[in-house]
């Protein structure tokens, strides 16, 4: 497994937990949008760092160990959250704070072997959630 500077949070879908993986350096709001989508009943893998798997099927996330079930929330510290142990990674979403295309090309990463769907976005925006809610539930 390799460590990845990233937040993993997860929706619950028809068939089975479904990953976002959200990048970006930090300060980016990784940890913002993920308490967002938790707060729309996503659950939490990990947080500012976590491992990343390929297997047959997909790549896959889990936290890092020593700060699995937290997250940072900024002005308040560190909390506790409800968290999955490992969880496949539907999409990736590069975290930005600046304007991106309207209509993007669909996109790719391969990370570990896998290819996964990527999004670049705004997070800013309060629509950002339900956009990261609508593309891991159309693929």
């Amino acid at each position: 497994m390799s460590p990845v500077h990233a937040t993993a949070v997860a929706l619950c879908c028809a068939d089975g937990w479904r990953a976002a993986l959200l990048r970006g350096p930090s300060g980016a709001g990784k940890s913002d949008v993920a308490l967002r989508l938790m707060g729309q009943g996503w659950r939490l893998v990990g947080d500012d760092y976590v491992h990343v798997f390929a297997s047959a099927d997909g790549l896959y996330a889990a936290p890092a160990e020593r700060i699995a079930g937290r997250i940072e929330a900024r002005g308040l510290g560190i909390v506790t959250a409800r968290h999955l142990p490992v969880a496949r990674v539907w999409l990736i979403v590069d975290c930005v704070q600046e304007g991106v295309e309207r209509h993007p090309e669909e996109d790719h990463d391969t990370v570990g072997g896998a290819v996964v769907p990527r999004l670049t976005l705004d997070i800013r925006p309060a629509s950002a959630t339900a956009i990261i809610a609508r593309a891991i539930r159309r693929l």
